[in-house]
């Protein structure tokens, strides 16, 4: 496989009054052609923050950085976190391009749609004013916009979400990057129209090629679309592996409690969902050990004060299935027997 993004011990801290806030600690993930991988967790457990720093979007000032982060661009390799800013920008929505979360707050409402699309080619092809407006109507017309030459003329607040959410996407594929990170693409879209996205997304993967990070905390997209999962938790990612084996095999009991909150249509009507106990912890003041101990049910499966003393390994039987947990892994399965899984 073509490997379009290696991000190697990523660790990215904000600086604050109160201290440090530790938002992603020593991440490492590959994506290759072709492939989705997805990031999933609670909100405020990094992933964002992970998607930003892939793009180079932090602001050096007031953000810490360490670890890389290679992207194939021609005949080199650019590290976003280490090489020259100028080199990263250059790269941006050329070689790597983002899915904002929020299409209304992306789009500019004073500008015509045909015109902020434009623009996103034009950065990359100055003086090509003609190209850019008939790849503008190209782009449009990919992504399932009627008449996309008229629509061109409208502003944002002339689209519904779902039609707002793939001009998103034609902003996106203007200059057909590689590796393409999707931030929550259909949140707050009904779930009509977040299958025709996802649809969309995975039709233009196949067509280009790409590599896609998708980022989200919807366990049902993530089923739908994903081959690989890093499931994050307080910063640190804590289950890669597989879609089948996050889903029929997990192994960290973080991963459990996100399946086993999640509705199945093979509830009884008196089985009630499985909330996960207590409040993510601060980024400031992360609790010694492993992270997940305090909301733990599994606490007792495990060596006596282990869970308290030391984060444990991201480690595996495989390479492709990791996960940290000081469970012994030979006990995991029998302890985890109960889970919801299933895509």
């Amino acid at each position: 496989m073509t490997s379009l993004l290696e991000i190697s011990n990523l660790r990215v801290s904000f600086p604050t009054d109160d201290g440090d806030v530790h938002a992603v600690d020593n991440l490492s993930l590959t994506l290759n052609a072709g492939e989705t991988v997805a990031i999933v967790g609670e909100s405020g457990s990094g992933k964002t923050v992970t998607s930003l720093s892939v793009m180079g979007l932090h602001n050096p000032r007031s953000t810490k950085l360490s670890g890389s982060i290679k992207i194939p661009d021609g005949d080199q390799v650019i590290d976003v976190v280490n090489d020259d800013a100028e080199k990263v920008r250059n790269m941006r929505g050329r070689v790597m391009s983002m899915i904002f979360q929020d299409p209304m707050s992306s789009l500019h409402p004073y500008f015509r749609i045909g015109k902020q699309l434009a623009e996103a080619y034009l950065v990359h092809n100055p003086g090509k004013k003609e190209e850019a407006r008939k790849r503008t109507v190209e782009m449009l017309d990919l992504v399932g916009i009627p008449e996309p030459a008229k629509r061109a003329k409208d502003y944002p607040h002339q689209f519904s979400g779902g039609m707002r959410q793939r001009v998103m996407i034609a902003m996106a594929l203007m200059n057909t990057p590689r590796v393409l990170i999707a931030d929550e693409p259909t949140t707050a879209l009904d779930v009509t129209v977040q299958a025709q996205i996802l649809t969309l997304m995975q039709g233009i993967q196949k067509e280009f090629n790409m590599g896609i990070l998708l980022i989200t905390h919807d366990l049902g997209v993530v089923a739908a679309i994903a081959d690989r999962v890093s499931v994050m938790y307080a910063g640190n990612i804590v289950e890669q592996g597989s879609a089948d084996d996050i889903f029929y095999r997990p192994m960290a009991p973080y991963t459990v409690g996100l399946l086993n909150s999640v509705p199945k249509i093979t509830y009884g009507e008196k089985q009630r969902l499985q909330s996960i106990a207590g409040q993510p912890p601060s980024l400031i003041n992360l609790p010694s050990g492993c992270a997940f101990s305090p909301r733990c049910t599994y606490i007792e499966n495990a060596p006596a004060g282990s869970c308290a003393a030391t984060l444990p390994d991201l480690v595996g039987v495989s390479s492709s299935h990791v996960s940290r947990c000081h469970i012994p892994e030979s006990d995991r399965p029998q302890v985890f027997s109960h889970v919801a899984g299933g895509k």
